[in-house]
Protein backbone atom coordinates (compact mmCIF):
# COMPACT_ATOMS: atom_id res chain seq x y z
CA UNK A 1 0.00 0.00 0.00
CA UNK A 2 3.04 2.03 1.23
CA UNK A 3 4.24 1.74 -2.34
CA UNK A 4 1.19 2.58 -4.16
CA UNK A 5 0.78 5.73 -2.19
CA UNK A 6 4.28 6.80 -3.36
CA UNK A 7 3.68 5.59 -6.78
CA UNK A 8 0.69 7.76 -6.97
CA UNK A 9 2.30 10.60 -5.24
CA UNK A 10 5.18 10.72 -7.50
CA UNK A 11 3.21 10.93 -11.13
CA UNK A 12 1.32 13.63 -9.64
CA UNK A 13 4.18 15.16 -9.14
CA UNK A 14 5.43 14.92 -12.33
CA UNK A 15 2.40 15.62 -14.12
CA UNK A 16 2.88 19.39 -15.66
CA UNK A 17 0.09 21.86 -13.78
CA UNK A 18 -1.39 22.30 -17.03
CA UNK A 19 -2.74 19.17 -17.12
CA UNK A 20 -4.52 19.31 -13.77
CA UNK A 21 -7.82 20.42 -13.65
CA UNK A 22 -8.61 23.97 -11.34
CA UNK A 23 -11.37 26.39 -10.83
CA UNK A 24 -11.31 29.81 -11.92
CA UNK A 25 -12.80 32.83 -10.39
CA UNK A 26 -11.73 36.11 -12.05
CA UNK A 27 -13.24 39.71 -11.71
CA UNK A 28 -13.19 42.19 -14.75
CA UNK A 29 -13.60 45.60 -14.10
CA UNK A 30 -14.18 48.57 -16.62
CA UNK A 31 -15.20 51.80 -16.20
CA UNK A 32 -17.57 52.58 -19.10
CA UNK A 33 -20.81 50.59 -19.02
CA UNK A 34 -21.93 48.08 -21.94
CA UNK A 35 -23.25 50.11 -24.37
CA UNK A 36 -19.74 50.37 -25.45
CA UNK A 37 -18.10 48.07 -28.02
CA UNK A 38 -14.69 48.02 -26.03
CA UNK A 39 -17.13 46.59 -23.22
CA UNK A 40 -19.18 44.01 -25.19
CA UNK A 41 -15.76 42.75 -26.51
CA UNK A 42 -15.17 41.36 -23.44
CA UNK A 43 -18.57 39.44 -22.59
CA UNK A 44 -19.46 38.29 -26.06
CA UNK A 45 -16.05 37.43 -27.45
CA UNK A 46 -13.02 37.28 -24.50
CA UNK A 47 -15.06 35.39 -21.80
CA UNK A 48 -16.43 33.00 -24.11
CA UNK A 49 -13.60 31.81 -25.88
CA UNK A 50 -11.54 31.22 -22.55
CA UNK A 51 -14.31 29.50 -21.08
CA UNK A 52 -14.50 27.75 -24.14
CA UNK A 53 -10.86 26.62 -24.37
CA UNK A 54 -10.13 25.88 -20.36
CA UNK A 55 -13.38 23.75 -20.19
CA UNK A 56 -12.02 21.68 -23.21
CA UNK A 57 -8.93 21.41 -21.26
CA UNK A 58 -10.65 20.32 -18.22
CA UNK A 59 -10.76 23.56 -16.02
CA UNK A 60 -13.76 25.39 -15.17
CA UNK A 61 -13.87 29.41 -14.69
CA UNK A 62 -16.20 31.91 -13.66
CA UNK A 63 -16.32 35.43 -14.79
CA UNK A 64 -17.64 37.95 -12.53
CA UNK A 65 -18.20 41.49 -14.78
CA UNK A 66 -17.91 44.48 -12.75
CA UNK A 67 -18.73 47.23 -15.44
CA UNK A 68 -20.06 51.41 -15.50
CA UNK A 69 -18.40 52.53 -12.39
CA UNK A 70 -19.31 49.63 -10.24
CA UNK A 71 -15.53 48.73 -9.09
CA UNK A 72 -13.62 51.14 -11.14
CA UNK A 73 -14.90 54.74 -12.37
CA UNK A 74 -13.16 55.03 -16.07
CA UNK A 75 -9.30 55.66 -15.38
CA UNK A 76 -9.41 53.77 -12.13
CA UNK A 77 -9.11 50.36 -13.62
CA UNK A 78 -5.23 49.93 -13.76
CA UNK A 79 -5.11 50.90 -10.41
CA UNK A 80 -8.31 48.41 -9.38
CA UNK A 81 -6.55 45.48 -10.81
CA UNK A 82 -2.85 46.20 -9.57
CA UNK A 83 -4.13 46.24 -6.30
CA UNK A 84 -6.12 43.12 -6.36
CA UNK A 85 -9.72 44.03 -6.98
CA UNK A 86 -9.77 42.36 -9.97
CA UNK A 87 -7.72 40.09 -12.37
CA UNK A 88 -8.78 41.54 -15.72
CA UNK A 89 -9.83 44.92 -16.04
CA UNK A 90 -9.85 47.21 -19.26
CA UNK A 91 -6.32 49.61 -18.74
CA UNK A 92 -7.42 52.85 -20.19
CA UNK A 93 -3.71 54.45 -21.08
CA UNK A 94 -5.63 57.33 -22.60
CA UNK A 95 -7.33 58.38 -19.07
CA UNK A 96 -4.20 57.06 -16.86
CA UNK A 97 -1.69 58.90 -18.44
CA UNK A 98 0.65 59.10 -15.53
CA UNK A 99 0.92 55.17 -15.33
CA UNK A 100 0.83 54.74 -19.30
CA UNK A 101 2.14 57.64 -20.32
CA UNK A 102 3.85 56.02 -23.42
CA UNK A 103 0.84 54.15 -24.64
CA UNK A 104 -0.92 57.70 -25.51
CA UNK A 105 1.38 57.69 -28.29
CA UNK A 106 -1.43 57.94 -30.81
CA UNK A 107 -3.36 60.70 -28.70
CA UNK A 108 -0.19 62.79 -29.48
CA UNK A 109 0.49 62.01 -33.06
CA UNK A 110 -3.14 63.46 -35.08
CA UNK A 111 -3.84 62.91 -38.60
CA UNK A 112 -1.38 59.92 -39.22
CA UNK A 113 -3.85 57.15 -40.05
CA UNK A 114 -7.76 56.81 -40.14
CA UNK A 115 -7.38 52.81 -40.37
CA UNK A 116 -7.84 51.29 -37.01
CA UNK A 117 -6.43 47.77 -38.23
CA UNK A 118 -3.09 49.63 -38.84
CA UNK A 119 -3.22 51.66 -35.64
CA UNK A 120 -4.62 48.15 -34.02
CA UNK A 121 -1.99 45.81 -35.47
CA UNK A 122 0.85 48.34 -35.01
CA UNK A 123 0.33 48.90 -31.42
CA UNK A 124 0.01 44.88 -30.58
CA UNK A 125 3.43 44.43 -32.27
CA UNK A 126 5.09 47.17 -30.68
CA UNK A 127 3.79 45.73 -26.82
CA UNK A 128 4.92 42.12 -28.14
CA UNK A 129 8.10 43.38 -29.41
CA UNK A 130 9.46 46.34 -27.78
CA UNK A 131 9.85 46.60 -24.61
CA UNK A 132 9.61 49.73 -23.64
CA UNK A 133 5.84 49.66 -24.60
CA UNK A 134 5.59 46.96 -21.57
CA UNK A 135 8.20 48.80 -19.01
CA UNK A 136 5.04 50.49 -17.45
CA UNK A 137 3.06 47.79 -17.05
CA UNK A 138 5.52 46.02 -14.68
CA UNK A 139 6.13 48.99 -13.26
CA UNK A 140 2.52 49.55 -12.13
CA UNK A 141 2.11 45.90 -11.59
CA UNK A 142 0.15 44.39 -14.78
CA UNK A 143 0.33 42.37 -17.27
CA UNK A 144 -0.33 43.56 -20.90
CA UNK A 145 -2.59 40.63 -22.36
CA UNK A 146 -4.31 42.54 -25.85
CA UNK A 147 -7.41 43.14 -27.30
CA UNK A 148 -6.39 46.67 -27.74
CA UNK A 149 -8.83 49.21 -27.73
CA UNK A 150 -8.83 51.25 -30.95
CA UNK A 151 -10.90 54.02 -31.55
CA UNK A 152 -12.04 54.68 -35.02
CA UNK A 153 -11.32 58.27 -36.88
CA UNK A 154 -12.20 60.63 -34.89
CA UNK A 155 -14.34 63.86 -36.14
CA UNK A 156 -16.32 66.90 -34.56
CA UNK A 157 -19.48 67.09 -33.84
CA UNK A 158 -21.10 70.78 -32.70
CA UNK A 159 -24.23 72.39 -32.08
CA UNK A 160 -23.09 74.81 -34.89
CA UNK A 161 -22.43 74.55 -38.77
CA UNK A 162 -18.87 74.33 -39.53
CA UNK A 163 -17.41 75.70 -42.91
CA UNK A 164 -14.61 76.93 -41.99
CA UNK A 165 -11.38 76.42 -39.36
CA UNK A 166 -12.42 80.00 -38.56
CA UNK A 167 -15.90 78.64 -37.00
CA UNK A 168 -14.39 77.38 -34.46
CA UNK A 169 -12.51 80.40 -32.87
CA UNK A 170 -13.71 81.27 -29.42
CA UNK A 171 -15.69 78.05 -28.99
CA UNK A 172 -15.81 75.91 -26.43
CA UNK A 173 -14.98 72.26 -27.70
CA UNK A 174 -14.17 69.34 -25.12
CA UNK A 175 -12.13 66.24 -25.88
CA UNK A 176 -11.19 63.16 -23.95
CA UNK A 177 -7.36 63.18 -22.25
CA UNK A 178 -4.54 64.17 -24.59
CA UNK A 179 -6.38 64.56 -27.63
CA UNK A 180 -7.07 68.31 -26.27
CA UNK A 181 -3.78 69.49 -27.75
CA UNK A 182 -5.35 69.16 -31.08
CA UNK A 183 -7.36 72.29 -30.20
CA UNK A 184 -4.54 74.03 -30.20
CA UNK A 185 -4.02 76.43 -32.71
CA UNK A 186 -7.67 76.14 -34.13
CA UNK A 187 -8.93 79.26 -32.09
CA UNK A 188 -11.09 76.80 -30.11
CA UNK A 189 -11.41 76.53 -26.04
CA UNK A 190 -10.22 72.68 -25.12
CA UNK A 191 -12.09 71.38 -22.32
CA UNK A 192 -11.59 68.46 -20.48
CA UNK A 193 -14.12 65.73 -21.02
CA UNK A 194 -15.11 61.98 -22.28
CA UNK A 195 -18.41 60.12 -23.25
CA UNK A 196 -20.29 59.63 -20.60
CA UNK A 197 -20.38 63.18 -19.49
CA UNK A 198 -20.24 64.61 -23.14
CA UNK A 199 -24.37 64.61 -23.71
CA UNK A 200 -25.79 66.42 -20.66
CA UNK A 201 -22.78 68.70 -20.46
CA UNK A 202 -23.63 69.33 -24.51
CA UNK A 203 -27.40 69.62 -23.35
CA UNK A 204 -26.74 72.44 -20.89
CA UNK A 205 -24.23 74.34 -22.80
CA UNK A 206 -20.95 73.69 -21.13
CA UNK A 207 -19.28 73.31 -24.65
CA UNK A 208 -20.64 73.86 -28.00
CA UNK A 209 -19.03 70.57 -29.45
CA UNK A 210 -17.18 67.30 -28.90
CA UNK A 211 -14.21 66.06 -30.20
CA UNK A 212 -15.20 62.07 -30.55
CA UNK A 213 -15.71 59.08 -33.13
CA UNK A 214 -19.07 57.56 -34.63
CA UNK A 215 -19.13 54.49 -33.02
CA UNK A 216 -19.69 55.92 -29.74
CA UNK A 217 -21.37 59.29 -30.65
CA UNK A 218 -24.51 57.23 -31.86
CA UNK A 219 -25.07 55.11 -28.96
CA UNK A 220 -24.73 57.74 -26.87
CA UNK A 221 -27.10 60.27 -29.09
CA UNK A 222 -24.63 63.08 -29.29
CA UNK A 223 -26.38 63.71 -32.61
CA UNK A 224 -29.62 64.96 -29.98
CA UNK A 225 -27.57 67.91 -28.85
CA UNK A 226 -24.69 68.37 -31.66
CA UNK A 227 -25.94 68.03 -34.64
CA UNK A 228 -23.15 68.62 -37.21
CA UNK A 229 -20.59 66.40 -37.87
CA UNK A 230 -17.10 67.27 -39.31
CA UNK A 231 -15.29 64.36 -40.70
CA UNK A 232 -11.65 65.49 -40.23
CA UNK A 233 -10.14 62.66 -40.22
CA UNK A 234 -8.45 63.24 -36.89
CA UNK A 235 -6.82 59.69 -37.49
CA UNK A 236 -7.81 56.39 -35.80
CA UNK A 237 -6.20 56.41 -31.62
CA UNK A 238 -5.47 53.51 -29.01
CA UNK A 239 -6.52 53.86 -26.06
CA UNK A 240 -6.10 50.90 -24.14
CA UNK A 241 -6.12 47.31 -23.59
CA UNK A 242 -7.17 44.52 -21.41
CA UNK A 243 -4.82 43.80 -18.65
CA UNK A 244 -4.19 41.32 -15.79
CA UNK A 245 -2.98 41.59 -12.38
CA UNK A 246 0.67 40.33 -12.42
CA UNK A 247 0.88 38.13 -9.60
CA UNK A 248 -2.48 36.52 -10.15
CA UNK A 249 -1.72 35.95 -13.75
CA UNK A 250 2.25 34.50 -13.06
CA UNK A 251 0.82 31.71 -11.04
CA UNK A 252 -1.30 30.42 -13.89
CA UNK A 253 -0.57 27.28 -15.67
CA UNK A 254 0.27 27.61 -18.96
CA UNK A 255 -2.32 26.12 -20.56
CA UNK A 256 -4.81 29.01 -19.49
CA UNK A 257 -1.98 32.05 -20.37
CA UNK A 258 -2.86 30.27 -23.64
CA UNK A 259 -6.21 30.42 -23.63
CA UNK A 260 -6.39 34.10 -22.25
CA UNK A 261 -3.92 34.91 -25.00
CA UNK A 262 -5.90 33.19 -27.73
CA UNK A 263 -8.69 34.49 -26.61
CA UNK A 264 -7.68 37.93 -26.86
CA UNK A 265 -6.49 37.44 -30.68
CA UNK A 266 -9.68 36.74 -31.54
CA UNK A 267 -11.24 39.22 -29.25
CA UNK A 268 -9.11 42.19 -31.39
CA UNK A 269 -10.21 40.08 -34.73
CA UNK A 270 -13.58 40.46 -33.76
CA UNK A 271 -14.09 44.81 -32.41
CA UNK A 272 -11.91 45.37 -35.36
CA UNK A 273 -14.42 44.06 -37.94
CA UNK A 274 -17.34 45.35 -35.34
CA UNK A 275 -15.78 48.56 -35.18
CA UNK A 276 -15.21 49.01 -38.86
CA UNK A 277 -18.79 48.40 -40.04
CA UNK A 278 -20.21 50.17 -37.27
CA UNK A 279 -18.30 53.65 -37.84
CA UNK A 280 -19.45 53.55 -41.18
CA UNK A 281 -22.90 52.66 -40.69
CA UNK A 282 -23.30 55.04 -37.66
CA UNK A 283 -22.43 57.85 -39.47
CA UNK A 284 -25.95 57.08 -42.19
CA UNK A 285 -28.26 56.44 -39.12
CA UNK A 286 -27.08 59.63 -38.01
CA UNK A 287 -28.02 61.53 -40.86
CA UNK A 288 -31.15 59.87 -41.01
CA UNK A 289 -31.82 60.76 -37.45
CA UNK A 290 -31.46 64.37 -38.86
CA UNK A 291 -27.89 64.99 -37.92
CA UNK A 292 -25.59 66.95 -40.71
CA UNK A 293 -22.98 64.56 -42.07
CA UNK A 294 -19.94 66.54 -44.03
CA UNK A 295 -16.47 65.83 -44.65
CA UNK A 296 -14.53 68.85 -43.59
CA UNK A 297 -14.43 71.54 -45.68
CA UNK A 298 -11.40 71.66 -48.49
CA UNK A 299 -8.15 72.59 -47.13
CA UNK A 300 -9.51 72.70 -43.34
CA UNK A 301 -7.77 69.33 -42.40
CA UNK A 302 -4.60 70.75 -43.93
CA UNK A 303 -4.43 74.31 -42.23
CA UNK A 304 -5.48 72.40 -38.54
CA UNK A 305 -2.53 69.97 -38.75
CA UNK A 306 -0.09 72.96 -40.22
CA UNK A 307 -1.38 75.18 -37.26
CA UNK A 308 -0.95 73.01 -34.24
CA UNK A 309 1.96 73.05 -31.76
CA UNK A 310 4.17 69.74 -32.04
CA UNK A 311 2.98 68.47 -28.38
CA UNK A 312 4.29 65.28 -29.27
CA UNK A 313 7.87 66.46 -29.23
CA UNK A 314 7.32 67.84 -26.27
CA UNK A 315 5.30 64.76 -24.63
CA UNK A 316 8.36 62.90 -25.75
CA UNK A 317 10.97 64.43 -24.63
CA UNK A 318 9.36 65.75 -21.35
CA UNK A 319 8.99 62.05 -20.52
CA UNK A 320 12.41 60.96 -21.56
CA UNK A 321 13.79 63.57 -19.20
CA UNK A 322 11.64 61.59 -16.19
CA UNK A 323 13.37 58.38 -17.17
CA UNK A 324 10.12 57.12 -19.78
CA UNK A 325 11.55 56.06 -23.61
CA UNK A 326 9.08 58.25 -25.09
CA UNK A 327 11.07 59.55 -28.20
CA UNK A 328 11.86 55.56 -28.60
CA UNK A 329 8.56 54.85 -28.56
CA UNK A 330 7.22 58.08 -30.42
CA UNK A 331 9.86 56.89 -33.53
CA UNK A 332 8.81 53.56 -33.64
CA UNK A 333 4.98 54.10 -34.12
CA UNK A 334 5.49 56.89 -36.81
CA UNK A 335 8.19 54.41 -38.59
CA UNK A 336 5.61 51.38 -38.28
CA UNK A 337 2.40 52.89 -39.43
CA UNK A 338 4.65 54.79 -42.72
CA UNK A 339 5.80 51.04 -43.07
CA UNK A 340 2.33 49.76 -43.00
CA UNK A 341 1.45 52.58 -45.66
CA UNK A 342 0.17 55.40 -43.54
CA UNK A 343 0.51 58.66 -45.02
CA UNK A 344 0.24 61.45 -41.84
CA UNK A 345 -0.05 65.28 -42.27
CA UNK A 346 2.75 65.86 -40.24
CA UNK A 347 5.80 63.79 -38.97
CA UNK A 348 5.61 64.72 -35.86
CA UNK A 349 8.65 62.43 -35.17
CA UNK A 350 11.29 64.51 -37.76
CA UNK A 351 9.92 67.76 -37.37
Amino acid sequence: MKLKTWAMAAALAATPISAMADSYNVTVAAGHPPVFRWIKMISEVYIPSVTEQLEAAGHSITFSEQYGGSLAKVGEELEAVEAGLAEIGTCQALFDPAKLAVQNVTYYTPFTSPDLRKVSAVIDDMHANLPAMTEAYAENGVTYIGAPIVIDDYLIMTNFPVNSLADLEGRKIAAPGAAINWLSGTGAVGVSGNLTTYYNELKTGVYDGVVVFASAALPGKLYEVAPYITKMGLGAQYAGSLCANADWYAGLPDDVKEAMGNAAEATQAWYENQLEAAAAAFLVKMGEAGATVQDAPDGMREAWAAGMDNAAREWAAGLDAKGKPASEVLSAYMNAMRAAGATPLRDWDSE
